[in-house]
C-alpha cells in the first residue's frame, strides 16, 4: 500500500509509535491536517528507511 490515511486514528497510531520507537518525541510526531508529507518526512529521517517501507510500517500498526 502506497498510501496512508492518518486522519482520525492519528493518536492511536502515534502511541504505538512510541511503544517501539521512545526515542520519538511529540514533535516529530506532530501530525497537522493536509501536512502527512511533512511527517512521513521526519518518520523517514529517524528511522533511515524509504517512505513507502515507513508507509507500509504505519499501516501494519493500525
Amino acid at each position: 500500500m502506497d498510501s496512508l490515511d492518518l486522519k482520525g486514528k492519528w493518536n492511536e497510531l502515534k502511541g504505538k509509535v512510541k511503544q517501539q520507537y521512545a526515542d520519538f518525541t511529540d514533535d516529530d510526531l506532530t501530525y497537522e491536517e493536509g501536512q502527512d508529507d511533512e511527517l512521513l518526512g521526519r518518520i523517514q529521517q529517524k528511522l533511515g528507511k524509504t517512505r513507502e517501507q515507513v508507509i507500509d510500517w504505519l499501516n501494519s500498526l493500525g
